[in-house]
């Protein structure tokens, strides 16, 4: 199973990006897939996660400015990230789990102006 996660970039505080995780394999094969974030120097953390029956959850620091959706004919899990903080600068990581775990090579977010 492959995870290809994309859409990072530069962009001033404010702006918006969209990050996508192309799976090799149906979506819904996986409970769970989220979006974790690494900044350096800290441990990965959870930013938003949805289950196969659609259910999210997200990190108290991005509710109401990220949003995290699916395109099961695509494959794919995208994290819409609006009003962009210098501090969402880390490189983000997409998690696809269930009976096994897999991750996604991470892609980087770099908020500043």
């Amino acid at each position: 199973v492959q995870l290809q996660a994309s859409g990072g970039g530069l962009v001033q505080p404010g702006g918006s990006l969209r990050l996508s995780c192309v799976t090799s394999i149906s979506i819904f094969r996986f409970s769970t897939m989220g979006w974790y974030r690494q900044a350096p120097g800290k441990e990965r953390e959870l930013v938003a996660a949805i289950t196969s029956v659609g259910f999210t959850n997200y990190a108290d620091f991005v509710k109401g400015r990220f949003t995290i959706s699916r395109d099961g004919a695509k494959n794919t899990v995208y994290l819409q990230m609006n009003s962009l903080k210098p501090e969402d600068t880390a490189v983000y990581y997409c998690r696809a789990y269930g009976k096994f775990e897999f991750w996604g090579q991470g892609t980087q977010v770099t908020v500043s102006s």
